[in-house]
């Protein structure tokens, strides 16, 4: 018996949708990670991009546990000196639950070529409404 390799152009992509109200932040995007990296599927192939396009949608009714709403920052630097910017997880679900979100995600997908591409296929919405019905997505069951 033989290991079947799956090629780029017989990969068939579906949609799914997440919903991340009450549920833990890094759950979610874990969930979000193996069905944009298509894990789950028989035909999973490392070096080939498998994976399905993810609709998170309630990203502002994720929760954090612990004491990581204050304790835990989002830190960038610019590269010059004094350049570090951070802000703390409470002004930033607050703010902008999306980008927390898509963080959270991008710290799960490999940092390659391929995993890069898989996070384009990643839409993260606050509230319930999105705009994607016409691909008939399904609901993810976590």
């Amino acid at each position: 018996m033989s290991t079947t390799m799956a090629k780029p152009q017989n990969v068939s992509r579906k949609w799914f949708i997440l919903d991340a109200a009450g549920k833990p932040l890094g759950r979610t995007a874990a969930q979000a990670a193996v069905i944009l990296r298509g894990k789950y599927k028989p035909t999973f192939t490392p070096h080939v991009d498998c994976g399905d396009h993810v609709i998170i949608i309630n990203a502002k009714d994720a929760v954090l546990t612990g004491k990581k709403l204050d304790q835990k920052y989002y830190r960038r630097h610019s590269g010059w000196i004094g350049g570090l910017k951070e802000v703390q997880y409470k002004t930033l679900m607050a703010n902008n639950p999306e980008k927390a979100m898509l963080l959270a995600v991008k710290g799960m997908i490999p940092d390659t070529t391929i995993g890069r591409k898989a996070l384009t296929r990643c839409r993260v919405y606050a509230g319930p409404d999105h705009g994607h019905a016409a691909q008939k997505p399904e609901a993810w069951k976590l």
